[in-house]
Order: structure tokens, then C-alpha cells, then sequence
């Protein structure tokens, strides 16, 4: 059994923590000095990319930048809690270059809102809108520099409507971003009976199993998105949302079951969308769009040169030609960048079997991203 602390080894205690809380005092003087050159250094880099017509942000300096602040951690900061630190780092010097506004499918806590906050964090403009074609027009009119939208989902697929949007806009992606998502059924009072879910029709089937068992007969009202499932709970008696803990915080609503999503691994991927392809980072990823001849094999031929050119296909989706029924168009992801001599070459095969090809972006390749505190 042990013995109680002696008053001598509690005042010695008391020292050490006092000597500790200097030491962090001079620290943290050493840091924000370090910060500010570190900003300034930004600042007029940023400066010299204005006057010579280039973007604000730059995904693959990014990476490059999270890559070496990773490979020189040696701990106790977790890789998760230093790119969170680093994000705002960043996110506070690139709004001092440019007061960035980025558009995202809203309304606020929709998972697009985390995952862009997640990307370029607190210290930029974000503007909510209610659709994703709104997104994309807000770009292309110049209202947000860059836009946030979901591009598919690893339970339910593809999210065509963002797919359809690429078809008649010259807008690039710049830039994808991985949200793991947790799913939690909110309601206001959790001591009275649901009768009635509110939830994105996505997400209702990303908790289908979960629902059949544990809300036989309650009502699932699609809506459209996870924040106004969450808004319309708060308003009504006796409905819940499935939405997330920011989406209940905000709207001051309860958790009555945790992450009852049916596959635990359950991700969302989302792009970012601008004006201008990304540089080569040396780990991309290039999307295109294309549409073949109707004759037999034609999808064949169009692919065909990517084997010729040992380049990796990693996604292909199809889509049909809204002017033209019975067309389609496809959507492939591949590995490398449009700059790179094997794409150039295979893209200038493909050409010839195309009724039209459009390169969509290059991009560095996402990764998971730290998970948002009030994500999940």
C-alpha cells in the first residue's frame, strides 16, 4: 500500500510544474516567432505567384509540404493530430495571400462541409449552396475560387448528379479528398418515440440494415442533405435524423445510437473543383470523360491504348448522353498525370475512337484524411 506524499515531495512537485510551464512559456515565444517568419516566407511566395497569373492553392506543394512534416515527426504528436496543426498553418497563410471563398454543398455540418474544412480549414470563406450544379456555376461565375462536391461513396456508388455537372463545365479537378463517415441517429428528446426519419437518400442506404432491424414501419423521409434531416428533427416531435455529431451540436439535438452505419469502413470521396489543372506531385491521379462511336467494340478500342501504355485504370463509370438517347458517356480515373509522356500518348490514341474526350483534372492521389472532432 502507499504512502500519501510527504509535504517536501509536493512542493518539489509543485516546482517541477512551474519549471515545465516556463519551459512551454519560452516555447511557445520561439513558435509564433517561427510562425510569423514561416508566413511571411508564404506571403511572398504567394505574392510572386499573383503577379505571374497562378493559383492560391497548389495541391501538389501541399502534399509535398504534409510529406516532410510527417517524415520528420518523431512523436509524441500523432501523424492524425500534426496534420490537423499543419492545415491551419496553412489554411491562415493562404487567406492572407487571398481571401479564398470555397463553395460546398450545403447547408452547414453536411458531410461536404467537413470534408472541406477538413482540406482548406477555419480561415477561409465558405459558402454554403443547395445543389451541386450551384456549386459548379458558383466557380465558373467567379463567386468561390474553388467548390467542394462528392463524387462517390465506397457502399452506394457513384453520385451521378456531380458526374452529369462535368458533361458542359470547363471547370478542372484540382484536388480529392477522403472523409471516413459516421453516421448517428439525433433527435431532440430522446425519451420520446420516432416515428420519422429525416436523412439524405444516400445515407438511408448507408444505414439499410441498421434500419430494417432496429426502425421496422418508422418513416424515412428523404431529404436533401444530412444538416437539413438535422434541422427538420429539431423542429418536429417525435422525428430523428441520421446525420452527424456537428450536424446535432449545431442544431442542439441528442445522439440516441452511435454509428449506425452497416460497414464500418464506410468513406466518402469528394473533389475539389477549379479553374486550372495541378502540377505534377508525382504520386496523381488524372480523370477524364469520354464517349465512344456506336459500333461493336468501340469501348474496347478507346481503352485499349492504356494497356499498350502500361497505365493503371482504377474507375470507370458510364453515364447516359442527356442530348442523345441511348449514348453514353464514361468516366475513368488513371493512374499518372496529363503531363506525363505515357497519358499524353495513350489520351492521343484514344482520340481517334472518341466522339469526345474531355480531361476532367490531374491531382495528387488522396489519402484519409485526419477525421474532423466533430466529424463522427
Amino acid at each position: 500500500m502507499s504512502s500519501s506524499p510527504t509535504d517536501e515531495e509536493r512542493q518539489a512537485s509543485r516546482e517541477e510544474i512551474e519549471r515545465l510551464r516556463r519551459r512551454i512559456d519560452e516555447i511557445d515565444q520561439k513558435l509564433v516567432a517561427l510562425l510569423n517568419e514561416r508566413t511571411r516566407a508564404a506571403l511572398e511566395i504567394g505574392h510572386r505567384k499573383q503577379a505571374e497569373g497562378e493559383e492560391p492553392y497548389v495541391p501538389a506543394r501541399e502534399r509535398e509540404v504534409l510529406e516532410k512534416v510527417l517524415a520528420a515527426n518523431r512523436g509524441p504528436l500523432s501523424r492524425s493530430a500534426l496534420l490537423a496543426i499543419y492545415r491551419e498553418i496553412m489554411s491562415a497563410a493562404l487567406s492572407m495571400e487571398k481571401r479564398i471563398a470555397i463553395a460546398y454543398l450545403g447547408p452547414q455540418a453536411t458531410f461536404t462541409h467537413m470534408a472541406a474544412r477538413s482540406r482548406f480549414g477555419e480561415n477561409v470563406t465558405y459558402r454554403p449552396f443547395e445543389s451541386i450544379a450551384e456549386v459548379f456555376a458558383a466557380v465558373e461565375k467567379g463567386r468561390a475560387d474553388y467548390g467542394v462536391v462528392p463524387i462517390e461513396n465506397s457502399i452506394e456508388g457513384a453520385v451521378s448528379h456531380t458526374l452529369d455537372e462535368f458533361v458542359d463545365t470547363e471547370l478542372k479537378i484540382c484536388a480529392e479528398i477522403y472523409l471516413p463517415i459516421s453516421h448517428h441517429l439525433l433527435t431532440r428528446d430522446p425519451s420520446r418515440e420516432v416515428v420519422k426519419i429525416y436523412s439524405n437518400p444516400q445515407v438511408f442506404g448507408q444505414c439499410r440494415r441498421w434500419l430494417l432491424e432496429h426502425m421496422p414501419g418508422v418513416e424515412l423521409i428523404p431529404v436533401s442533405s444530412t444538416a437539413r434531416a438535422a434541422e427538420l428533427a429539431a423542429r418536429e416531435p417525435g422525428s430523428a435524423a441520421i446525420a452527424s455529431r456537428l450536424a446535432g451540436e449545431l442544431y442542439g439535438l441528442k445522439i440516441l445510437e452511435e454509428n449506425i452505419q452497416d460497414e464500418l469502413g464506410n468513406t466518402t470521396r469528394f473533389l475539389v473543383i477549379g479553374r486550372k489543372i495541378s502540377g505534377p506531385s508525382g504520386r496523381d491521379k488524372t480523370s477524364i470523360l469520354f464517349g465512344v462511336k456506336d459500333k461493336v467494340g468501340a469501348l474496347y478500342e478507346a481503352l485499349g491504348p492504356f494497356k499498350r501504355y502500361n497505365i493503371n485504370m482504377t474507375k470507370i463509370e458510364s453515364r447516359p448522353n442527356r442530348s442523345k438517347a441511348w449514348e453514353y458517356f464514361f468516366f475513368v480515373d488513371i493512374e499518372g498525370h496529363a503531363n506525363d509522356e505515357s497519358v499524353q500518348k495513350a489520351l492521343r490514341e484514344m482520340r481517334s475512337h472518341c466522339t469526345i474526350l474531355k480531361v476532367l483534372g490531374s491531382y495528387p492521389k488522396g489519402s484519409l484524411e485526419p477525421s474532423d472532432p466533430h466529424g463522427g
